[in-house]
């Protein structure tokens, strides 16, 4: 059995860093996880060929050698993921479809002719999938029991091998799976429950002992929803792989998403760092505590959050933040108390964009009793920078100038830059961190790349080499994030005119629906209903 995975195409976005990337000749910042823990799953007798439509295009070739066809993907790949259905289907080959997107919201899919949806999570229906090609059978949804999640300590290691390890920032492996708190507009706990299931330390040692032989040296990303969401199990594996990366020379950058209560745990953080942890992405979501406990984000209510980040980045994480504008009884001027949060903080990747109910979330259920889901919602894409699909309880004119407004402020260069250093010159850098590390021919040219646009060309010039040489004088251990972190201001400089522009082309788009249809807001839009929702989710 000859099997295609094809991975549809991510639309530019926050965490795209397009512009970054052509600094160090790179094709995307992560590989497909899902697809090479897919390949992993299904009999090893079966030959795999993975074309990753963000570093290179498939071929007629790829099309002709494959019996099977398999796609996965997230809601914001729903466009390409659709096109390869229909060019799969054209070329009549048998098609497999999987992954968040498609359990979500799985009749798009089958409308546009896959033969199976293999969904909720691989290592229950995959071998249905197997079982059902076996038995001769053309077509099926294949679906684990109601309620049932499978034990992640029995997923083999990702077939990285399938990778083009040159066209990648980062590698990523996966330790847990769920997270235990409820958020009102996360759908992690929808698709994969609010009991956290981890692996074995055994199990990710082996993962990163693959990468190492494969040769990899840079980055690694753990893609959990949250890390730290069993720390009991976390400590474990904590313990084992600080040594395990000692031994090897510290070959591994690590990075990962975790739950704003990680500064409250010093024994935790303490791990972290001994095992080369070096940057931790945080919901944060709001400074505005009674938005927090609207949407249930009740963890993030108990301790103050400024002190939180800063403890965090202390101890030496440069903290990554996701904000969200356009919660329930939100108050005038959120968008400013974001960037106050954010210049407190000194948090240089801050993503902020507008609340979207997701399907099946307890926002997407409450908004759908309450009739504010909005007709767009049947062509939901997950796009940063979409304006809601809901009706919001303030202007949408307000939201929208807000959103734009934060988003360029907080990407102005100097404010930037700013940010940048006085981040990381609070960083205290780890024992082992030495203060120089050698850099690769490509790495060197995008720093100078850096040095000449920043340094010689913007009116920022002043600013980048008094703060340069402050940093190499007074904290030189962080120099390489430090300048990874003032790269991606070429990616942010363009992404915030795109940001502007795209907001700014559909409020103009939804005032004239407005002015010509209807004079209230409400109903400018039609509601949809239970019956509404499944039509509209097979369009």
């Amino acid at each position: 059995m000859n099997v295609l995975l094809l991975y549809p195409l991510f639309p530019e976005s926050f965490w795209s860093f397009d512009k970054a990337l052509e600094l160090i000749d790179r094709k995307a910042s992560l590989p497909p996880l899902g697809m090479i823990t897919v390949a992993a799953i299904l009999p090893q007798t079966w030959e795999f060929r993975l074309v990753d439509r963000n570093v290179r295009s498939e071929t007629e070739a790829d099309w002709a050698w494959a019996d099977l066809v398999i796609l996965s993907g997230m809601i914001v790949q729903k466009p390409d993921l659709l096109h390869l259905i229909h060019e799969a289907k054209r070329r009549g080959k048998r098609v497999a479809v999987g992954g968040p997107y498609v359990t979500s919201v799985p009749d798009a899919a089958q409308e546009a002719g896959a033969d199976f949806l293999v969904l909720d999570e691989g290592e229950i229906t995959l071998p249905m999938l197997v079982d059902a090609l076996q038995r001769g059978e053309t077509s099926g949804i294949l679906r684990a029991p109601e309620g049932e999640k499978p034990d992640v300590s029995g997923t083999p290691v990702p077939r990285f091998d399938l990778l083009d390890l040159s066209a990648y920032i980062e590698m990523s492996v996966q330790f847990s799976r769920g997270c235990p708190f409820q958020c009102e507009f996360c759908d992690i706990i929808v698709l994969y429950g609010r009991k956290p299931r981890t692996k074995t330390p055994a199990q990710l040692l082996a993962e990163l002992q693959a990468l190492y032989d494969l040769g990899w040296r840079r980055s690694v990303f753990m893609v959990d929803d949250n890390f730290i969401g069993n720390k009991r199990n976390v400590k474990l594996l904590l313990r084992e792989l600080g040594p395990w990366m000692a031994a090897r020379q510290y070959p591994f950058r690590l990075s990962t998403e975790a739950s704003v209560d990680l500064a409250q745990d010093e024994e935790l953080l303490d791990l972290m760092i001994a095992a080369n942890f070096t940057a931790v992405f945080l919901g944060i979501e709001t400074p505005d505590t009674e938005s927090l406990a609207m949407t249930q984000k009740f963890q993030n209510t108990r301790n103050s959050l400024i002190e939180s980040v800063q403890t965090i980045n202390r101890k030496g994480l440069s903290v990554m933040a996701g904000f969200i504008l356009g919660f329930d009884g939100e108050k005038v001027g959120a968008g400013d108390r974001i960037i106050e949060f954010v210049e407190a903080t000194a948090i240089p990747k801050a993503m902020f964009g507008v609340l979207h109910a997701l399907p099946n979330t307890a926002l997407w259920h409450r908004l759908e009793k309450e009739g504010r889901l909005l007709a767009s919602s049947k062509n939901l894409t997950g796009q940063q920078m979409g304006l809601m699909n809901f009706i919001p309880t303030r202007p949408i004119e307000d939201l929208a100038k807000e959103y734009v407004d934060c988003f360029w402020e907080l990407y102005e260069p100097s404010r930037y830059l700013a940010r940048v250093y006085r981040h990381f010159m609070n960083m205290q850098p780890a024992p082992h961190k030495r203060p120089f590390q050698m850099l690769e021919w490509v790495e060197l040219r995008a720093v100078l790349t850096i040095f000449w646009r920043q340094g010689i060309k913007r009116s920022t010039r002043g600013q980048f080499w008094r703060q340069l040489f402050s940093m190499l004088q007074r904290n030189p251990a962080v120099f390489v994030p430090y300048m990874s972190n003032c790269g991606l201001l070429e990616h942010f400089l363009h992404y915030r005119q795109l940001v502007r522009h795209e907001v700014e082309t559909q409020l103009a788009a939804y005032l004239a629906e407005k002015a010509t249809h209807q004079t209230e807001p409400e109903k400018a839009v039609t509601a949809i209903t239970s019956q509404e929702k499944v039509v509209a989710r097979s369009t």
